[in-house]
């Protein structure tokens, strides 16, 4: 398999294909399990946001989304293992893209609620963004690859409207450009954040630039699984990427499994 610049295999395609039994595909005979682990401290953080600025229905904004996992997880109670089935299944693989919809569509109308969050999607991957729009999953989307440039004016006025900013993993490819323009899309209120960032990338680019904004991060205390590694040389990689930024990689990434960390950051006000 192909590697990319970080030591990680290429994924490109199973983000880019018109439906997402690729992606659940793939990343099942890997166990990726980020979103699971992470739904929890995304569903504190956004009750606690509720409680402190009032705002029964707050918008949260998904770093590189994808197809809208981590939203389908958050609104609607399903799991991973339920999303594994869904399109991994036999059932699945016979069915057109449209039956896929549907189906989808029968799902989001049999769990919806009142209080649900408003989910927005940012990601690269436009057929990705375009599945999980016509799935329900996402509320809206912006469609933009904010490393290499600035937001349309169309962008920035969804982005303004952020209430919180999640994301599982695409930070450390997504980097303090993009946070920042996010950040920076409404002229005086700042979204709260949560992201979980593999241990192979720092954080302390992202978290200057939040502080110079003027927010305040906290790394959780505990480590999260986010997938196994797919090949012998992926993980030497990896490790020696983690040697070379001086992170200890024992009983964890040199047992077999990438691990990330949850990093929060609020404004200060």
């Amino acid at each position: 398999m192909r590697t990319d610049t970080t030591g990680k295999i290429s994924l490109d395609h199973i983000y880019t294909s018109p439906d997402p039994r690729a992606y659940f595909g793939t990343l099942r005979g890997l166990d990726y399990a980020i979103p699971d682990l992470a739904g929890p401290h995304f569903q504190r953080l956004i009750a606690e946001y509720r409680e402190a600025r009032g705002v029964p229905v707050p918008t949260v904004l998904d770093i590189g989304c994808s197809y809208g996992i981590n939203a389908a997880l958050l609104k609607y109670g399903v799991t991973m293992g339920e999303l594994y089935e869904r399109y991994g299944g036999s059932d699945a693989a016979g069915l057109t893209r449209a039956a896929l919809l549907a189906r989808d569509r029968d799902l989001v109308r049999s769990r919806e609620t009142a209080d649900r969050p408003r989910f927005l999607g940012l990601d690269a991957s436009e057929n990705a963004l375009s599945y999980a729009l016509e799935a329900g999953f996402l509320d809206g989307a912006v469609h933009a690859d904010l490393e290499s440039g600035d937001p349309t004016a169309e962008q920035r006025a969804q982005l303004a409207g952020t209430d919180l900013v999640i994301s599982t993993g695409c930070l450390g490819y997504v980097t303090e450009r993009t946070v920042s323009r996010v950040v920076e899309a409404h002229e005086r209120r700042k979204p709260w954040m949560a992201h979980f960032i593999l241990r192979m990338f720092p954080f302390d680019p992202i978290a200057e630039a939040l502080d110079a904004a003027g927010y305040t991060t906290v790394r959780h205390d505990g480590l999260f699984r986010q997938r196994r590694f797919a090949t012998p040389q992926e993980q030497a990689l990896v490790l020696d990427r983690l040697a070379r930024a001086g992170v200890d990689p024992s009983g964890l990434e040199a047992d077999g499994w990438f691990y990330a960390q949850l990093y929060v950051s609020r404004p200060r006000d």
